[in-house]
This record gives C-alpha cells, sequence and structure tokens, in this order.
C-alpha cells in the first residue's frame, strides 16, 4: 500500500533532484511556473476524473465537453460576459448528468456510455463549426485572453484556478458527506446501498460535477488561446486526466485515493514533459510514450497489490474460521 499511496511522489521527488542536477534552469521560478501553467488545466480536468473514479466510474467525455464549453463560450459571448460564461457550463453540467443518469439508471458500462458522449458531442461541435475556429466577440475578448493568461502576485491565474479547485476538492472529499459517499460507493456500492444512500443521484452528481468542470476549462483554454476556441481543443485530454490520476495513486477500481495524488501525477508528468523540452535533443513525441510506460506500470502494481490485498484478507479469513 505504501508504494501505492506514496510511488508517484517519490518518483517526483526523484526526478526533480535529477533535473535539478542536469538542469541549472530547471528549478528557476520561471521555470517552475511555466510547469504548473502548462499543467494546471489538465490539473481542472483530473480533479473532476478523481471523483469519477473513486465511484468506480470512467468518463470519456471530458475532452469533447471541454471543447465544448470553449466553443459555446465565444459564440455565445457577444451577448455579454454572464452569458458566456455561465451557458457553457450549465450545457457541459447537463451533459454530464446525462451521463450519470444513463450509467445509474439504466445499469450501462460507463465506458460505453461516456465514449457515445464523447463521439457525439465532438461531432455536434464539428458541425456547429464547420471545423472552424470561433473567435470571442471583439468587446470581451480582452476578459477572455485575461481569464486565461493573466497573472495575480506573478502566479497565472490558471494556476491560482487550479489550487483553489483542488483545495475545495480535497475538502469535499475528505470533510463531508457528499465526500464519505464517493468513497463508500466505491468501495462497495451494494452495502452503501444497504445504509440507506441515494447511489443513484450520486454518480448522477459526480459526473455531473466533471461535466462542469470540463467546460470551465474549456473556457480558460479559449482564453489561453487569445480568445479562440478550436474545435479540436481537448482531444485525447480525457486518457491524460486518467492517467495523472491512476499515476496519483487512485485505484481504478475505486474507493481509494485523492485528489493529492492526481495533483502528484499532474506534476509527475509536467515534470516529465519539462525534461524533454529541456533536453532539446529528444522528440516531443517521447512524452506519450513515458506517460503509457509510467500508466502501464501503475496498472499493474495496483494489480498486484490488489490481488495481494486479496489473499491476505482470505488467510486471516482461515485463521479465525474454528475448526
Amino acid at each position: 500500500m505504501f508504494i501505492q499511496k506514496q510511488g508517484a511522489f517519490i518518483a517526483l521527488i526523484l526526478l526533480i533532484i535529477f533535473a535539478s542536477i542536469k538542469y541549472d534552469n530547471f528549478l528557476t521560478s520561471v521555470n517552475i511556473i511555466n510547469i504548473l501553467k502548462q499543467n494546471s488545466m489538465i490539473g481542472l480536468v483530473a480533479i473532476g476524473m478523481t471523483f469519477v473514479i473513486l465511484m468506480k466510474g470512467i468518463d470519456l467525455s471530458v475532452g469533447s465537453l471541454l471543447a465544448l464549453g470553449g466553443v459555446m463560450a465565444a459564440s455565445l459571448s457577444s451577448y455579454g460576459i454572464l452569458a458566456a460564461l455561465l451557458v457553457p457550463i450549465l450545457i457541459t453540467t447537463f451533459l454530464g448528468c446525462i451521463n450519470g443518469w444513463i450509467i445509474a439508471k439504466l445499469k450501462m458500462e460507463p465506458f460505453i456510455v461516456t465514449l457515445a458522449m464523447m463521439i457525439g458531442v465532438r461531432g455536434f461541435i464539428y458541425v456547429f463549426t464547420e471545423e472552424k475556429t470561433v473567435s470571442v466577440a471583439v468587446q470581451h475578448k480582452q476578459f477572455f485572453i485575461d481569464l486565461g493568461n493573466g497573472a495575480f502576485i506573478g502566479i497565472p491565474n490558471s494556476v491560482w484556478i487550479f489550487v483553489i479547485t483542488l483545495a475545495l476538492a480535497s475538502f469535499i472529499l475528505h470533510q463531508t458527506k457528499f465526500g464519505r459517499n464517493v468513497y463508500a460507493i466505491g468501495g462497495n456500492e451494494d452495502a452503501t446501498r444497504l445504509m440507506g444512500i441515494r447511489v443513484d443521484r450520486m454518480k448522477i452528481m459526480v459526473y455531473a460535477l466533471n461535466g462542469a468542470l470540463a467546460g470551465f476549462t474549456g473556457i480558460l483554454l479559449a482564453g489561453r488561446l487569445g480568445g479562440a476556441a478550436q474545435p479540436v481543443a481537448g482531444n485525447a485530454w480525457e486518457l491524460d486526466a486518467i492517467a495523472a490520476v491512476v499515476i496519483g495513486g487512485t485505484l481504478l477500481v475505486g474507493g481509494r485515493g485523492g485528489v493529492f495524488g492526481t495533483f502528484v501525477g499532474v506534476m509527475l508528468l509536467g515534470v516529465v514533459l519539462n525534461v524533454i523540452n529541456l533536453q532539446g535533443t529528444l522528440d516531443s513525441w517521447w512524452q506519450p510514450v513515458i506517460r503509457g510506460a509510467f500508466l502501464l506500470a501503475i496498472v499493474i502494481i495496483q494489480a498486484q497489490l490488489m490481488k495481494q490485498q486479496r489473499v491476505f484478507k482470505k488467510k486471516n479469513i482461515e485463521h479465525v474460521q474454528p475448526r
């Protein structure tokens, strides 16, 4: 269990030590802030994904919902900033609710449901935009640029938003009834139902939360790109988010993990990419190769740990049974 909980953190520390020794400019404030900024948005998506995976679910639609949030924000920006911010988030939240409702009420596999949502939403975006970039209305463009690219006391706004969201998510998971229910459902859904917890409603709420975070991230990304929403935005981000969550120690079978581990997973992948960039001689395509290797290793380790736990529990049961 120590490897599952602290393995990614130890790997991150070792990688930081290695990079700081090999590259003189690695530990500079500019580079550290750059790492945080580059990974803050995938971090926001990964926070929502953490809730889903903790409940033994999966959501492949977040990349498409992210793109939808950005496209709708840009399209509605001529109606005012409030409409451009609220309506896209409401739409992606509603689509998250649909995911949760189908999974909870119709007892369908999350993989299939969210895959269908991913394809459907992405297709709608291509039709709606005619596969062209959508620009924010001129009168509100600076607001979006400041939101996505601005900074407060030298720290990018997206980093502040990521850190605040991380803190709120941690509080919700560990200090509220909602969070305890998330862990309980992931640990043993049938037992949770017998306790009187409304499991179906919890699933709908968690997928809605995931949709809301994806939509908001899409708005931030549009701002970072100079007030332009691209129909291909968020492509494969669902895989990056899942990788960060799992590498951070959250079990794919649910019930164990948390957002601190997700933060570590996001930063580990971010530092790997940064090291590749600092090296200069390595192709950037090595980053997904290394990310995939990390994910495969963690999944194998998780499977072995779960197998050992089952064997240990079985031995304990046999030991206490009267002969």
